[in-house]
């Protein structure tokens, strides 16, 4: 009889606090805690500029944004398919290999560049 109580009751005093939740926060009872600094709007880190709409990004950001997906995608590529070389045979091997290869020398490639200049990224 416990348990049928708790699988019972728990669900409908969830479902009514879910209920009372937004009911008692936006009451004219509650306190309003907005100050400047809440309200204003943040993007990126970067304070706004009067007068502006638009504030002055560098593309390093994105470049850095972009490699981390790139990398990050070759890793989730990457771990399936290394502890099945063995069965899989020599083409896969290959064909992971290129992959790697190709991967590299893009990122070879935007260093000699000068794409992605590390010194000027945290700036």
């Amino acid at each position: 009889m416990g348990t049928v109580v708790i699988f019972i009751f728990a669900p409908v005093l969830v479902g009514i606090l879910l209920i009372l939740n937004p009911l008692i926060s936006l009451s004219p009872l509650s306190r309003s805690r907005g100050y400047g600094d809440k309200i204003s709007s943040y993007e990126c880190g970067f304070s706004n500029l009067s007068g502006q709409t638009r504030a002055p990004i560098t593309i390093s950001f994105y470049i850095v944004a972009i490699l981390y997906l790139i990398f990050d995608l070759e890793v989730a590529l990457l771990v399936p398919v290394i502890p099945s070389l063995s069965t899989l045979g020599i083409v896969s091997y290959w064909t992971v290999l290129l992959f790697i290869v190709i991967l590299t020398v893009g990122f070879v490639y935007e260093l000699g560049s000068g794409a992605i200049n590390w010194s000027r990224i945290g700036r």
